[in-house]
This record gives structure tokens, C-alpha cells and sequence, in this order.
């Protein structure tokens, strides 16, 4: 499907904000300021974006702990996350969830999660209540290889199944479950497990923007129109480790820089859209800037926001219904 310039451009910066918040959060976890642990989805950003260019705001999403690129495609604004990872108080959480829980319900973003296989029964939860709603809403909830094997996501696979919800399954494998290689501890194909409980699924180059969007519209449409549930298996590269400090020592030398060399997205999607003559160069290294600019003034923000207050500590533990 042809997008429009507006579109291309769109994505673009879209993912050019996921890299540039995940490249300087790499440089700031290292000077100590940031507290908590940090997983960087750097790599991965063609994922979020391909999928998340087809919700709406009536839509939601789980994500796993690799969460900042999901929320940033969903739509969540930068700087109030940037100062949610520095612990902050006008952060997105109060300064309280940090990387490894930030969410955003207003944006339908439902919340990164500490849990391995924690999201996919969660989206139940959201696309059932779509469903009863009759809002025509969909339900992404995004896993990786090691979060595959969690028996919350199969029970979440066949439960979608039987109640006919309107969810995606994506499965944003990396190769590696923490530092445990997918060829060591993931049995069978993602695809077949799908298809074992009447899911329909498929394989899909995750570092491929334009197969990403085509294959998510497909599967969203499906879902949306009352179709049920689809899984997509997405095979793509972390450029970091599986948290900050990692020393990744499981990795071979040099894989790292073969996937930054020979599969980035970014550098693929710039390369297919300037040979084409779709957008030009400098269109793109204007976005660059302007994206560096917006991460630089979010950093500076997060740094002179004020912590929370003991206050603060005992608001939002209940929630009324």
C-alpha cells in the first residue's frame, strides 16, 4: 500500500524519536542520575511505528519491559516520559512507575510491564471490553521470545480465540529471552502455536517498516471488522543489551554492529524512500535535528523537574471504580 508523503514522513520521525530518546538514554543511565533499571528497544523501532500508525485513540496496548518506543508510537509525549525515567514528578507516572512501568492510559498505552508474558492478558481485559463496548477498538499486545513461552500467553492466545477478540498478538522476537538464546529455549513455530489454537499468523522481517505496516494493517482491519485474532512474528535486533549495564557476553563479536550495518530499519526506510524519490535527504536530516533538539530540551527538563514529595507517596495506591 502507497503512503502518502505525509505519512512516510510521519514514520520517519517517529522512529527517528524513538532512537535518538533510546541513544541518549544509553549516555545518561551511565552518568547514575537515572534510578531503576532501563531496557532499550534501539533496533526494534520499526515495530512500534508500523503497528501503531494503524490505532486510534480508542485503541490499546501492553507492552513488555522494552517499552519506551511503544509509548512514544502510541503517541505519548516525550517529555513528560524523559522526566518519568529521571524519577520525576510531573513524569507520566508521578515520577513512580520509571522505565519498567510507565504507561499512559489517556494514549491507550497500558503500561510497560515487569512481568515476562504479563501483557497479553492484560489486552484480553481491554479488547473484551472493546467488544462489549461495540467501539470497534483493537488490542495490541506486543511480547518477546521469552515472554512466548509464558503460559499466560497461550492461555491469553486461546482465550482470544474462544471469545472471538479483537487483538494482535505481536511477538517482537530479538533472539534472546534476557541473555538465552531463542534457538536454545523457544520450541516449534510462533506462527504454528498460533495456529494450533485457530489463530491465523505470520512471519514478518522486523526490520522492514513497510512489510511491518502492510502485514499490521491487514491483521488490525481483520480484527477491527469483527475477524478475531492474529499473531504476528516479528524477527528484528536489540542494539543493547537486554538492560543498561548488561555486558552482553552472550553475543558473538561483531553481531551488533552487522545488525546496525546491514539491518537497520532507519537506514532502510531512508534508503527505499530516497531511491524512490518519495521524500529527499534533506527533508529527513532536517527531522534528524529537529528530533535532537527535542531530546536534548527533554533531558534538561527532566533534570530540573522537581522529586516527588513523601506526599506523593500515598496518592494514586487506590483507585476507586
Amino acid at each position: 500500500m502507497q503512503l502518502s508523503r505525509g505519512d512516510l514522513l510521519s514514520a520517519y520521525r517517529t522512529m527517528r524519536t524513538i532512537r535518538a530518546f533510546e541513544e541518549r538514554l544509553h549516555l545518561e543511565f551511565a552518568s547514575g542520575e537515572i534510578p531503576g533499571f532501563v531496557h532499550l528497544y534501539a533496533g526494534e523501532e520499526a515495530s512500534a511505528v508500523g503497528i501503531c500508525m494503524h490505532l486510534t485513540e480508542v485503541d490499546k496496548l501492553a507492552s513488555t519491559h522494552r517499552g519506551h518506543g511503544h509509548c512514544i508510537a502510541k503517541g505519548v509525549d516525550v517529555l513528560p516520559m524523559m522526566s518519568e525515567i529521571y524519577g520525576r514528578k510531573d513524569g507520566v507516572c508521578g515520577g513512580k512507575g520509571g522505565s519498567m512501568h510507565i504507561a499512559e492510559i489517556s494514549k491507550g498505552m497500558l503500561g510497560a510491564n515487569g512481568i515476562v508474558g504479563g501483557g497479553p492478558p492484560l489486552i484480553c481485559g481491554a479488547a473484551l471490553t472493546a467488544k462489549i463496548l461495540g467501539n470497534r477498538g483493537v488490542a495490541v499486545a506486543f511480547y518477546g521470545d521469552g515472554g512466548s513461552n509464558q503460559g499466560t500467553t497461550l492461555e491469553s492466545l486461546n482465550l482470544a480465540k474462544i471469545w472471538n477478540l479483537p487483538i494482535l498478538f505481536v511477538c517482537e522476537d530479538n533472539g534472546y529471552a534476557e541473555a538465552t538464546a531463542a534457538s536454545y529455549a523457544v520450541g516449534g513455530s510462533q506462527v504454528k502455536r498460533a495456529e494450533g489454537f485457530g489463530i491465523p499468523g505470520v512471519v514478518v522481517d522486523g526490520n522492514d517498516f513497510f512489510a511491518i505496516y502492510d502485514a499490521a494493517r491487514e491483521a488490525i482491519e481483520h480484527a477491527r471488522n469483527g475477524g478475531g485474532p492474529s499473531l504476528l512474528h516479528l524477527k528484528l535486533g536489540r542494539y543493547y543489551g537486554h538492560f543498561e549495564g548488561d555486558a552482553t557476553t552472550y553475543r558473538a563479536p561483531g553481531e551488533v554492529d552487522r545488525l546496525r550495518a546491514e539491518h537497520d530499519c532507519l537506514k532502510r526506510f531512508r534508503n527505499r524512500v530516497t531511491e524512490a524519490s518519495l521524500l529527499e535527504a534533506h527533508e529527513l536530516d532536517a527531522i534528524d535535528g529537529e528530533v535532537e533538539k527535542l531530546i536534548d530540551d527533554a533531558v534538561v527538563h527532566a533534570k530540573a523537574a522537581p522529586l516527588p514529595t513523601e506526599a506523593d507517596l500515598l496518592a494514586d495506591v487506590y483507585v476507586s471504580y
